[in-house]
């Protein structure tokens, strides 16, 4: 099934992945290329305004996240440069604040955006949200052997194909599995750092299957007990692309 979702997506080639290349030509042309997009497309400085809801909606004065920082990168080059990765100004300060965070708590870890949004909001194929700026992927931290694992986070869209088991595994090599206490940690700090922005977290979406294992870890309680609402349920079609990363809708205040 997501083979066949894949089909559907051939703008969003991963072919271009920085970190996959050995030669150090096409690096340099690559992170000039990043640095002259973000340049000519980092937007005005006037604020930022979503109309509509995620699911329809338009973004004004969107805001584009920058490609990298010290610990999160944007997880694909080709989704970047073809304009998937705006957001409204309050959401882009929050990611940046959480990952700052984060940074302090967790040195070295490394954390993974997936797609925002259009400049101008809109419908993102093939998303069914994502149009008004306040929707973030964010790709699940993966573990092994209770170490971080990235060698899955550098094969840009190809990502949103893995599949892994109801306990988080990944399919072809169950030794790799998400780390649920961190996806709980950085749900609660992006939650934190919203309410600073005007916002607030109005919608979790990740997998149904896999809430047991999420709460079950330290700080998936006290997600549990916190007032951000991770969803109930979900069709079979979304649930099953919800595996390798979670979803978050923000509201304004």
């Amino acid at each position: 099934m997501k083979f066949k979702f894949l089909l559907f997506l051939p703008i969003l080639s991963c072919n271009a992945q920085v970190s996959n290349s050995n030669n150090s030509a096409t690096l340099d042309s690559m992170a000039l290329q990043i640095e002259n997009y973000y340049t000519q497309n980092k937007g005005n400085n006037l604020p930022s305004k979503s109309i509509g809801t995620p699911g329809k909606g338009q973004l004004i004065n969107g805001k584009l996240i920058p490609f990298k920082g010290s610990n999160y990168e944007y997880f694909d080059v080709n989704s970047y440069l073809s304009g998937r990765a705006f957001l409204h100004q309050k959401v882009k300060e929050t990611l940046l604040n959480t990952y700052k965070k984060l940074d302090s708590i967790y040195p070295q870890r490394q954390f993974k955006i997936m797609e925002c949004a259009n400049k101008n909001g809109g419908a993102l194929f093939p998303h069914k949200t994502h149009q008004n700026g306040l929707s973030v992927d964010f790709m699940m931290p993966l573990i092994q052997e209770n170490k971080p694992y990235y060698k899955l986070d550098t094969i840009g869209t190809t990502h949103y194909f893995i599949t892994l088991n109801s306990k988080g595994q990944y399919n072809r090599d169950t030794s790799i599995a998400i780390d649920f206490n961190l996806v709980a940690k950085q749900i609660l700090i992006l939650g934190e750092k919203a309410r600073l922005k005007g916002l607030k977290i109005s919608k979790v979406i990740i997998n149904t299957g896999f809430k047991d294992e999420l709460f079950a870890t330290v700080f998936g309680n006290q997600l549990r007990l916190s007032k951000i609402y991770i969803v109930k349920s979900l069709d079979n079609y979304t649930n099953y692309f919800h595996d390798d990363h979670f979803h978050i809708d923000f509201e304004i205040l």
